[in-house]
């Protein structure tokens, strides 16, 4: 018998949330996915703003990858839109990432969110997908970073 004739028992189990199953996953592809960028480790990045009284009145989380930002959330609370903080929030990500030796940021939004934000910070559309609830799409952006005018990517005079 070859070894694509072995049969293994086996289970499947579908189900809703599973924080051991995502756990046990994220690990495994962070290892296997560090192995494969050359030892890149995969670090959070999170960016706050607190109004007066010490609420949350917006944030930003992300993560960096070697030389890769993802943004995965974006939220300002409706009293405090319009008023800039989106854009301080990811100005803000954006200079960590840089310090991080970031070149990439990468950064997604429903069609009914904020697809015309993200240019104006300098993004470029790359991607639209369809099949979002609603008839909307899910739409993809990149932003090339560049590293302080007197500096490298690591920070460091140039």
């Amino acid at each position: 018998m070859t070894s694509e004739q072995h049969t293994v028992a086996a289970s499947l189990r579908v189900g809703g949330r599973d924080d051991d199953l995502e756990k046990r996953l994220d690990d495994e592809l962070t290892a296997f996915n560090t192995a494969a960028a050359d030892g890149a480790v995969t670090e959070p990045l999170s960016v706050r703003v607190t109004d007066e009284a010490g609420d949350l009145a917006g944030g930003l989380t992300a993560w960096t990858w070697g030389t890769l930002c993802s943004v995965d959330m974006l939220w300002v609370r409706e009293d405090r839109r319009h008023a800039g903080w989106g854009g301080r929030l990811m100005r803000a990500a954006e200079a960590e990432a840089v310090r991080r030796g970031c070149t990439d940021m990468i950064v997604s939004t429903y069609s009914f969110q904020a697809p015309a934000f993200y240019p104006r910070l300098g993004f470029t559309e790359r991607a639209r997908i369809r099949g979002v609830p609603g008839g909307h799409e899910d739409i993809y952006f990149h932003k090339r970073l560049s590293p302080p005018k007197d500096e490298t990517a690591r920070g460091h005079p140039a």
